[in-house]
C-alpha cells in the first residue's frame, strides 16, 4: 500500500473535508495547502498527483492521534523519517484507542480473522524473536475494518 493510498482511505472513513485534513496536519504542526492535499489524493495515473513522503504521513497520523485522543503534555512527537506498516498500523490503533480485543474484532469485521499472539507479533519491537512484519495485506484489512465500523455502507 501506498502512503496516498493510506491517507485516501483514512480521510474517506472519517468523512474529512480538505479544511479537516489541514487542521489534522496543522496539530502536528505541519502546514500544508489545499493544493497539496488535494494533489495527494488523487489517482496515481493523474499528471497532477504527488506521492506523499512518510514523513509527511507521520505527521498527519501524528496530528491525527492529537485529534482524536487530544494534546499530550510535553514536546511534539517527532514524525519518523521512514514508516513501515507496523508503524502506521500502531499510529491507527492509538489513534482510535484500541485495544487488542477492539483490533480483533475489526479484523473480523474485514472477514480476516486472526489470534491475540498473531496480533501482539506486529506491536513488539524488531529483533525481538517474535516480531513479525505487517503486510499490506494485513493493514488493508484492517482499514477495512475501521471503515465498516466507523462508516458503515446505508
Amino acid at each position: 500500500m501506498t502512503n496516498n493510498d493510506i491517507l485516501r482511505r483514512i480521510r474517506y472513513t472519517f468523512n474529512f473535508d480538505d479544511s479537516k485534513m489541514i487542521a489534522i496536519f496543522g496539530l502536528a504542526n505541519k502546514k500544508v495547502t489545499r493544493a497539496e492535499i488535494s494533489d495527494w489524493l488523487k489517482k496515481d495515473d493523474d499528471p497532477a498527483f504527488k506521492e506523499l513522503s512518510d514523513i509527511k504521513l507521520a505527521q498527519f497520523l501524528n496530528g491525527l492521534i492529537t485529534f482524536k485522543r487530544g494534546k499530550k503534555e510535553g514536546a511534539a512527537p517527532v514524525p519518523e523519517k521512514r514508516l513501515t506498516n507496523n508503524s502506521i498500523f500502531m499510529k491507527l490503533k492509538i489513534a482510535l484507542n484500541l485495544k487488542a480485543e477492539d483490533v480483533l474484532d475489526l479484523m473480523d469485521l474485514a472477514g480476516f480473522p486472526m489470534s491475540k499472539p498473531e496480533l501482539s507479533a506486529f506491536f513488539r519491537r524488531p529483533g525481538h524473536k517474535h516480531y513479525r512484519e505487517c503486510q499490506n495485506q494485513m493493514l488493508r484489512n484492517f482499514l477495512k475494518g475501521v471503515q465498516r465500523k466507523y462508516r458503515p455502507d446505508k
